[in-house]
């Protein structure tokens, strides 16, 4: 039976691998460096967790039901740019809540994509990238966006300028999320607004 005090305890250890597994890569962290992060033997997190991929699988699964959340959020959008803004920040607070994830996903996307623990990823990634383009696409159905833009091409741009500031380790704190996502939103909008 898990207790408030164990589920304390296990999003506490969580989070500490997180950080070790974002630090330096997933499979180069060991158990007992996640242990020895936690002031515990490493046999006692086999206790919380049947194996490192177990916390690797709690981290990115997590990260992911949330940015798919705020995306299934955003389809009942009439207005494609409406839409795209509410991704936008939706991305952007899920990505400042999930730094580690996303860290891990990026940095060590080839053995988590390899793994059949991991399949749910590229199920969720390809989920995202619809999303994206449907609305990009009905942007340039309705005139809303330039006839001639490349939505599969912009949806990689974007998403990629999106998954950068959280490794601005060396500026952080430098810019809010709002001051992010307000940046990205004039970018964005100044470059795929068709001119009238």
């Amino acid at each position: 039976m898990t207790t408030p005090k164990n589920s304390e305890r296990r999003a506490h250890l969580v989070r500490l691998a997180g950080d070790l597994f974002a630090e330096k890569g997933f499979r180069a962290t060991t158990v007992r460096e996640i242990a020895d992060a936690a002031g515990i033997l490493s046999g006692s997190l086999y206790h919380h967790f049947d194996s490192k991929e177990s916390i690797g699988d709690e981290l990115l699964s997590a990260f992911l039901d949330d940015v798919l959340n705020g995306y299934r959020a955003v389809s009942a959008e009439p207005d494609p740019r409406a839409a795209i803004e509410q991704i936008v920040r939706s991305s952007t607070a899920t990505l400042s809540r999930h730094r580690a994830a996303l860290t891990m996903l990026q940095n060590d996307w080839t053995y988590f994509s390899a793994q059949p623990r991991f399949a749910y990823l590229r199920t969720a990634m390809k989920e995202i990238e619809e999303t994206w383009i449907d609305q990009l696409e009905r942007g340039k159905e309705s005139g809303l966006f330039r006839a001639d833009l490349d939505t599969r091409l912009t949806y990689r741009l974007l998403r990629d300028i999106l998954w950068i500031p959280t490794s601005w380790a060396q500026s952080k704190n430098a810019w809010t999320d709002e001051q992010i996502v307000g940046g990205l939103l004039r970018l964005l909008f100044d470059g795929i607004t068709r001119r009238v």
